[in-house]
């Protein structure tokens, strides 16, 4: 069993997730790292889902107008009819009202069975995309974590030697105050003068 089916599937059921592609959050997550194959392909698919989403309930809003003239317009004919039984003008307009009327009604009812498979082929594909994404973050916290040890490890024995050097400069420091004092007790000061300046001229050599 995958990591994905044993651990990340498991862990988002119930879960109110947003629609990954129309989240800002998740869109932040690749500004660094690059998307996998998988995910680019679920997440144009995904997409192309919430369009065809939105272009069917925009169709189906001027359906339902188109019906109403429709509708109207059949009352219309009806009046006209009542009044006028053989004008067949009126008759014409009638049927054709009622033919694309019948159109409205089909289209209607196709758009209105594929809104309603529509919001589980969403939910599925864009579950399909939140695994994708754990699997991806998996791994690079993952590497994150391995990279983190190694330089912790790094520091450390920097630190260790940074500390042995701190010691050997603090004892080499007083080592020299030492000699230094010692010797200007012994020749004085002006012999002590004269070899402090031998050693600025051959350090400037």
């Amino acid at each position: 069993m995958s990591r994905t089916e044993k651990i990340y599937k498991p862990a988002l059921e119930g879960k109110n997730i947003p629609i990954l592609t129309l989240d800002n959050k998740w869109h932040q997550l690749f500004s660094r790292m690059e998307k996998t194959n998988e995910i680019i392909s679920c997440e144009n698919e995904l997409n192309e889902l919430l369009r065809r989403q939105g272009k069917l309930n925009s169709e189906l809003k001027e359906i339902k107008k188109l019906k109403k003239k429709f509708m109207d317009d059949i009352m219309t004919s009806a009046d006209i009819l009542d009044k006028e039984p053989n004008n067949k003008k009126e008759e014409k307009k009638m049927e054709d009202s009622k033919r694309l009327l019948n159109e409205c009604n089909e289209k209607m009812e196709s758009h209105e069975d594929e809104l309603i498979d529509l919001p589980r082929s969403i939910y599925q594909k864009n579950q399909e995309l939140m695994l994708a994404t754990m699997e991806i973050c998996y791994e690079v916290i993952h590497t994150n974590a391995k990279e983190i040890e190694e330089i912790s490890a790094w520091i450390s024995e920097v630190r260790k030697e940074l500390k042995k050097k701190i010691i050997r400069k603090q004892e080499g420091e007083q080592k020299n105050k030492e000699l230094y004092a010692y010797m200007h007790d012994i020749f004085g000061p002006d012999v002590i003068e004269m070899f402090d300046i031998k050693v600025v001229e051959e350090k400037k050599g």
